[in-house]
């Protein structure tokens, strides 16, 4: 196998779908890819999101995906095989931790839309009281988050990958947006500033 998260994602009928479509040929041989501890690039990218995406099974079989928010950076690093993030009251269905007291398992998708990358992760999920752990509480809470917290999850990584930019169409923040247009407003500001100094010395002129 090529590298690590090829050897938890594909099973044989992924090799038959890959065969159908000829590309089982492109995943053979030696592509060692490390997948099992992240570097500085996957920290610096986590670290800048605010949001990801986690997928759990159910014990029906059934898959789940969560949306989770929260301010920049509040998936937190731990160290280079663990995250960890506060896990804040939403609608109180509990699916998700339903899920994951039956299966530990999580892929997690955490995407940079304005630079068309994504970061698909494979994890083990431990749920932990707020209470447990209290130098890692210290460390998921955002002072002035206004959010009540619920649980603790501490995810452990087992692969990781980097997905293509295709089909990622760019979005942005307000915050994002605000910081490209800021030059713009203040070149509007000192326009619209000149355009008025202009017109008072205009009517000055004519009121001789």
């Amino acid at each position: 196998m090529p590298y690590h998260f090829l050897e938890v994602a594909v099973t044989p009928n992924v090799r038959l779908a890959q065969a159908e479509m000829g590309a089982d040929q492109i995943w053979l041989g030696d592509h060692h890819r490390e997948s099992d501890s992240f570097t500085d690039s996957e920290l610096a990218f986590i670290s800048a999101r605010d949001s990801f995406y986690i997928a759990s099974v159910s014990e029906t079989g059934w898959p789940y995906v969560q949306h989770r928010g929260g301010p920049k950076g509040f998936l937190k690093i731990v160290d280079r095989k663990t995250l960890a993030f506060a896990d804040y009251r939403g609608n109180r269905q509990y699916i998700s931790t339903g899920n994951f007291a039956a299966n530990d398992r999580a892929c997690l998708f955490v995407v940079d839309y304005p630079r068309r990358a994504r970061l698909k992760i494979y994890m083990h999920v431990e749920k932990l009281t707020l209470d447990a752990d209290p130098a890692l509480a210290d460390l998921v809470f955002d002072a002035g988050y206004r959010a009540k917290a619920e649980r603790i999850f501490r995810l452990r990584l087992e692969a990781f990958d980097w997905n293509c930019p295709q089909h990622i169409t760019p979005r942005y923040t307000e915050e994002e947006v605000a910081k490209a247009v800021a030059a713009l407003r203040e070149r509007l500001a000192e326009l619209e500033s000149e355009n008025a100094e202009l017109h008072t010395r205009l009517e000055a002129l004519r009121g001789r």
